[in-house]
């Protein structure tokens, strides 16, 4: 359209030659487009895009060391009419002078501040040096219509006077004996560290070691086991075949000694008591003849006894050797039964002699009875 102006986002334009708004003797557009009529108007534009600007300026401190301070500056014209009308009257005709300006106003402010300040103070409030001079130069930045966004310092330097050198001296020592004992340190935790991973190994082998000498020493044995339950299970059935057979033999035994006893010894006693008890009735048959006859010639009666004694004995004996009759311990225990007939014998002839007076019996008589009980012995 004929006379339709637009600036660019970043611009502002000027529209002069006609009837201005405010203080201004010009019209100011922004964001928008305006009429401007080719003869009547004239028609500029200022920038408002973001700007730079560096100061590298030699400033001495309130102890009179030069230091080299460099900075950076950002900044932009205003957005509002105000700012933009300043910034037009000042630089519209050469916008390229702004950055220079700017630098001018704040080094020389910087040099005012650092002037105050110790190179300590400057060191450790780099901050607050930035502060103080965004501050001083604000008001002649709003007077130009120029705002500041930011202001860093980026070197502080004293070349070579070796100030800031010297004050970094012990902190450069105690950081780097620090960091000495730090790495001291670490290398001594990581000695710590790899020995007792190694004592752990160590450990863990042992350990392992043992537990295999142990499963070995439980398979050992078991196999030791294995191999000898057959052995021992014959053992223990052997063992238990010999207690069997052992009972068997006592009760083998008990039952022989039982059968003896019943076939030989009962009947042994059985004869013995026979025997006694014959003998002893003869005896008292010849006792009872003896007493009867003694009053009709008791001397022929005992002559006649004693000299048949002999062979009432022999008799005796005879039918102890025909009788089937054990006599226990062999021929002395026949020799001890005759022996006791004989005694039985004797008894008879002293009854008699009692009776018939103290007549002693022969020679003979004698000599027949211990024939008799020889002769029985050995039989």
């Amino acid at each position: 359209m004929f006379g339709w102006r637009v600036p660019a986002p970043n611009q502002a334009m000027l529209i002069s030659g006609g009837k201005g708004r405010g203080d201004a003797p010009f019209k100011i557009v922004v964001g928008h487009g305006g009429f401007a009529l080719p003869i009547r108007n004239r028609v500029s534009f200022l920038t408002l895009a973001m700007q730079e600007s560096e100061v590298a300026e030699p400033c001495v401190t309130q102890q009179g060391i030069t230091l080299f301070v460099k900075a950076v500056i950002a900044f932009k014209v205003g957005d509002d009419p105000e700012s933009i009308a300043n910034a037009a009257r000042r630089f519209l005709d050469d916008q390229s002078s702004m950055p220079a300006l700017v630098g001018r106003i704040f080094a020389g402010h910087l040099r005012s501040i650092v002037g105050s300040m110790t190179v300590e103070d400057i060191i450790r409030e780099r901050q607050k040096l930035a502060s103080e001079v965004l501050d001083a130069s604000k008001p002649e930045m709003a007077k130009l219509g120029l705002v500041v966004d930011s202001f860093q310092i980026e070197s502080i330097d004293d070349g070579q006077a070796g100030y800031i050198r010297a004050l970094s001296q012990p902190h450069i020592a105690s950081v780097n004996q620090a960091a000495q004992i730090a790495q001291a340190q670490a290398d001594q935790a990581a000695a710590k560290a790899r020995q007792e991973s190694e004592r752990n190994q160590a450990q863990y082998q042992q350990e392992t070691a043992v537990a295999k000498a142990q499963y070995q020493a439980q398979i050992d044995q078991a196999q030791q086991t294995a191999a000898q339950a057959g052995p021992m299970a014959q053992a223990r059935a052997q063992q238990g075949v010999l207690a069997e057979q052992a009972k068997v033999a006592a009760a083998t035994a008990e039952l022989r000694r039982q059968q003896l006893v019943a076939e030989v010894l009962r009947p042994a006693e059985a004869e013995a008591e026979q025997v006694r008890t014959l003998a002893k009735a003869q005896a008292d048959a010849i006792r009872l003849q003896a007493e009867a006859t003694a009053t009709r010639g008791g001397v022929v009666l005992q002559r006649m006894l004693v000299e048949k004694m002999p062979e009432i004995l022999t008799a005796a004996a005879s039918e102890l050797r025909q009788a089937n009759v054990t006599v226990l311990n062999g021929s002395q225990g026949l020799g001890d039964l005759v022996a006791g007939l004989a005694a039985q014998a004797s008894a008879i002839l002293d009854a008699v002699r009692n009776t018939t007076g103290p007549k002693q019996p022969g020679p003979e008589a004698v000599a027949g009875l211990g024939a008799a009980g020889q002769a029985d012995s050995q039989g």
